[in-house]
């Protein structure tokens, strides 16, 4: 009974802000102006001081590059086994290699891992996320800008990774971490009041997010058949890449219960949610925000496993 209710305490409040999203939409009491407002607040704000929060704390030793690579791979394969299966999709489904590459740890993974190990534990995270993150927003958007018609370059992406909020927030993250400054500010006296604040700031990043997904989750029939075919394919590849993954980090290194549990949790996750910042394809933008919103109710559904595997 008491594992239950530990489940039941980590499980309900994403139930909860799911429908209270949902709900939201239905009595039209945020209209698309106010969820975009809302958007804006976590991308530019909330987001940036997650992932520096996240970063300066993640672990940047050997392991901590052993994990990078093995993740930046795991992209790659993902990317590439997208392209190779694409037209069991549709012929049409250009953005559907996309879909089965990069991870949305930053809109979706800190705060479901949030509430699975707790603010104390996201280096674990961290530490998986550095390699996509560096992945995404290198080869995966330079090629996502390719596809949809668009000539990349390399003052192009290095721009587009500047204006970026939550990638400057990363990178500082990484600096102040990797430099050991991060340790030396929790160790001086204001280390207490710096960590706070920071808790402080991203502690609506959950809920917001959460009242997002639930706001933008569609069921439009006619597009069941190719998102379903796409999560399919997405969670047969995955299955794969986290378990040779995870044969080979926890081969070099002792198994950590938290680690894994961050490993499984970032496999679970939907793509990332920038692919429709940086594609416009007339008649796949529905396609892709219902792929991204259904895959984000089996991360939901993976995260109710996940929540016995913690306590047991």
């Amino acid at each position: 009974m008491e594992n239950i209710l530990l489940v039941v305490k980590m499980v309900l409040p994403v139930l909860i802000m799911l429908f209270l999203g949902y709900y939201c939409r239905v009595k039209k009491i945020i209209n698309q102006q106010g969820l975009l407002g809302i958007k804006a607040v976590i991308t530019n704000i909330l987001i940036p001081v997650v992932l520096f929060n996240a970063f300066y704390k993640a672990e940047y030793n050997l392991n901590g590059f052993i994990i990078f690579i093995i993740i930046y791979c795991c992209n790659a394969l993902g990317l590439g086994f997208g392209y190779l299966t694409k037209r069991l999709v549709g012929n049409n489904a250009k953005l559907m290699p996309f879909l089965l590459s990069g991870y949305e740890v930053g809109m979706l993974g800190y705060a479901l891992f949030t509430l699975l190990a707790g603010v104390e534990n996201i280096h674990y995270l961290a530490t998986v996320d550095l390699g996509q993150t560096l992945f995404v927003y290198t080869i995966y958007v330079m090629m996502l800008t390719a596809t949809t018609g668009g000539k990349p370059t390399a003052k192009g992406l290095l721009m587009g990774m500047v204006k970026n909020s939550a990638f400057i927030g990363a990178i500082i993250g990484i600096l102040v971490g990797a430099t050991g400054l991060g340790a030396v500010i929790l160790s001086s006296p204001v280390g207490e009041i710096f960590n706070q604040t920071l808790i402080f700031i991203t502690a609506p990043t959950s809920a917001m997010i959460l009242i997002i997904v639930g706001y933008e989750i569609s069921f439009r029939k006619e597009l069941m058949k190719p998102v379903f075919k796409t999560i399919g394919l997405r969670l047969f590849s995955v299955l794969i890449l986290l378990i040779a993954s995870s044969e080979i980090i926890f081969h070099i290194m002792p198994f950590n219960k938290t680690l894994f549990t961050a490993i499984l949790l970032f496999f679970s996750l939907p793509a990332t949610f920038i692919i429709p910042l940086y594609a416009d394809i007339e008649g796949e933008n529905e396609y892709v925000s219902t792929t991204l919103s259904m895959n984000t109710l089996v991360t939901i559904a993976i995260f109710f496993a996940l929540a016995f595997y913690v306590i047991s």
